[in-house]
């Protein structure tokens, strides 16, 4: 039979170790989603007015959709 001690708190010691590596994968999600704003913001760049307005874009329109601000 196996006990559980539900009334001790779990431990919240953090290693200095464990502190980097959640900062850089922030940091590294956060480069993710800037380079995919960069690539959607390219490629839509790319089309013509004409295959723009197919979407129901105008130019005008890429900088805000590419941005990456959506946190």
């Amino acid at each position: 039979m196996a006990l559980l001690d539900l009334a001790r708190a779990p431990s919240r010691s953090t290693s200095f170790a464990d502190w980097i590596a959640r900062i850089s994968g922030g940091a590294a999600a956060l480069f993710v989603r800037w380079d995919d704003a960069r690539r959607t913001r390219n490629a839509l760049l790319d089309l013509s007015d004409h295959e723009l307005d197919d979407i129901g874009l105008t130019r005008g329109d890429v900088d805000t959709v590419s941005r990456y601000h959506r946190f």
